[in-house]
């Protein structure tokens, strides 16, 4: 279950931050990345920046030794001004413009995936020589956030692709998949690893030199609802591992964003309404909040990522009722939790200061720069 650090308690009570803001535990992040590289001894580390690119994060990570996932010129930007080095990114989207590809090559970047003959083509020409891996699509049974369906292609077509790289003087040098984010499941990445390892037999018959295997991100944050630790998915990982690959194993990389970074983030958000409309108690109760899908937490759609609120009723608290809850703009999407209402204190009303946790990662990054006029949540790196 998520849980709120003693240093984002202080912080809290030291300094009364308004809201809607965003309160993230750099140690907590550092403490997250020291126990992935324990239970993934020997993989590099590839930290997905679009889960939160603060420049303290970044800096922090990269002193730890980690690697970086990007997905546009942009982010590889925000790397380089925080002192990573071009050469510890991977270029991790499969769907890049011809000017980030150019610029990405100038700058040094030479690791990127792809998924598709176009693509291929376009990294030989604007980035040539690089390393390049293909995306396979794979089962994302288990994920609340399934991304099988954008991104990635078949082991027979991503087997002619690889072939191609190589007519192509591109350096093909492995393969990648992505489970799924929020991902509950260590089957996911069994079943995974085991239909990569076919295709990776099949090219090295071929004389493919292959000696990466990208396993993507996935791993859960700690909502509303348990979930397996990372000593679960480690085990089941490394277990298929040595199973589908008993010779060499490849060298594995990483790129978790969510599990490094969600849980050492706080959102303090204020009520600034509660109602039932229709006047009569059995209305639905609706809480609405500063804070709401425009304003970063647009994970609530299709109410797929469920957070936990802490009210300062919880503990005195006679009577809790189901409420539905929502952002404070003029839209009518921005609800966050309707279907699967939250259960609050009767208590709850304007002014009151609620704590939304496990909101490190996917907060920042969506929030709008304005829309309705709602400057975007204030952040602390602590």
């Amino acid at each position: 279950m998520s849980i709120m650090t003693p240093k984002i308690t202080r912080f809290l009570t030291q300094n009364d931050p308004a809201t809607p803001c965003l309160i993230v535990d750099l140690d907590s992040v550092e403490q997250q990345f020291s126990t992935m590289k324990h239970h993934f001894d020997g993989a590099s580390i590839y930290y997905a920046i679009k889960a939160n690119p603060a420049p303290a994060i970044l800096k922090r990570l990269n002193a730890l030794g980690a690697f970086f996932d990007v997905a546009s010129l942009g982010e590889i930007q925000q790397c380089l001004a925080a002192g990573i080095s071009a050469e510890k990114l991977s270029f991790g989207h499969t769907v890049k413009n011809t000017h980030a590809l150019r610029e990405a090559h100038k700058l040094g970047v030479s690791l990127f995936a792809f998924d598709c003959e176009e693509e291929l083509h376009k990294i030989a020409r604007y980035a040539p020589n690089s390393r390049v891996f293909c995306r396979l699509t794979v089962l994302n049974t288990g994920a609340d956030w399934p991304l099988s369906d954008k991104f990635g292609t078949t082991t027979d077509h991503a087997y002619e692709l690889m072939l191609q790289a190589e007519q192509l003087n591109l350096k093909a040098t492995g393969l990648s998949f992505h489970v799924g984010s929020q991902q509950t499941s260590a089957e996911a990445y069994q079943q995974a690893i085991a239909q990569a390892s076919t295709l990776f037999q099949r090219l090295q018959s071929q004389g493919l030199a292959l000696d990466l295997l990208n396993i993507g991100g996935g791993l859960p944050s700690h909502y509303t609802r348990s979930v397996p630790d990372i000593d679960y998915f480690s085990t089941a990982i490394n277990q298929a591992l040595s199973e589908h690959f008993p010779h060499q194993r490849p060298r594995i990389m990483l790129e978790p964003g969510r599990a490094l970074v969600g849980d050492a983030g706080v959102v303090r958000s204020e009520v600034v309404l509660t109602s039932r409309r229709g006047g009569a108690p059995t209305d639905p109760r609706w809480v609405y909040l500063d804070i709401g899908r425009f304003g970063g937490l647009a994970e609530t759609e299709g109410e797929a990522i469920r957070y936990r609120f802490r009210t300062p009723h919880d503990d005195t608290s006679h009577s809790q009722s189901p409420c539905i809850i929502a952002g404070p703009t003029c839209d009518s999407v921005d609800v966050m939790y309707e279907k699967n209402r939250m259960t609050l204190p009767d208590e709850l009303a304007s002014g009151d200061k609620i704590l939304i946790l496990a909101t490190g990662a996917y907060v920042s990054t969506y929030c709008s720069t304005g829309f309705n006029g709602f400057a975007p949540l204030n952040e602390y790196y602590i």
